[in-house]
């Protein structure tokens, strides 16, 4: 579905990203890991058209059999309309709109009112917390809340890809496990999906394939079950 070939990704002097290529199956959950500075939100920022200086390609085919085309260098709007959306790291809701308006917005680019009107009702039923707070504030929520109400609203595109910028930062460990059963449903219901984690532990558990980042290397690649018992990634990233 998507292929990302020889990736850069330069800010001034800094080389973010240094030649990564990642592969993301059709239907799958592909997560990147690695230490905070690793180069995986620089990564996914690329390839939703939000990290100006990259280079190398971005290969993505919305439909099976459908036309390859290359998103380097298209502006972000672009990626939305193409089925590709992604919930930020640090939420990013806006804090003066109810928690319905801020799902609204997720469908900004659509025009399907009946379809918009389904997946909303759909964001409900996958956050029932959501449905009891539609008319609060957002900035009023939780922690945990605005979290749900960013995933929810990235989902209101109606994406094939949804790509999660660490979905799990600052929460309470059982909102943790709350949102990664949530990821195994979007997932299940037909939606690919690109994790960035620095909870390994979680982002492997729930991955079918994975990827380690260092100082902005892909440096190793495997079945998710592999990294989970790989001795070199235990040691690194599972506490031993």
């Amino acid at each position: 579905m998507l292929t990302i070939e020889d990736l850069h990704v330069r800010y001034g002097g800094i080389h973010a990203v240094q030649g990564v290529s990642i592969a993301i199956p059709r239907g799958r959950i592909v997560t990147l890991i690695g230490a905070n500075g690793a180069g995986k939100s620089s990564a996914i920022r690329a390839v939703a058209g939000l990290a100006r200086g990259a280079s190398g390609k971005v290969l993505y085919r919305r439909k099976e059999g459908g036309r390859e085309e290359q998103l380097l260098g298209m502006p972000p709007e672009n990626m939305v309309r193409r089925g590709i959306s992604l919930c930020p790291e640090g939420r990013r809701i806006l804090p003066q709109l109810t928690v319905e308006e801020n799902l609204r917005l997720g469908a900004y680019a659509r025009d399907d009112d009946d379809g918009i009107a389904a997946d909303l009702e759909g964001c409900y039923e996958l956050f029932p917390r959501l449905r009891e707070r539609k008319w609060q504030k957002g900035g009023t929520l939780s922690g945990g809340e605005q979290q749900m109400l960013a995933v929810a609203r990235s989902l209101m595109s109606s994406p094939d890809l949804l790509m999660l910028d660490e979905p799990s930062l600052g929460l309470a460990p059982l909102l943790v496990k709350e949102i990664f059963r949530t990821i195994v449903r979007i997932n299940a219901a037909g939606r690919t999906i690109l994790l960035v984690e620095q909870n390994a532990l979680a982002a492997l558990s729930v991955a079918h394939y994975g990827y380690v980042l260092e100082v902005g290397r892909a440096v190793m690649a495997a079945p998710a079950k592999e990294l989970l018992n790989n001795p070199r990634v235990r040691a690194a990233y599972l506490g031993g």
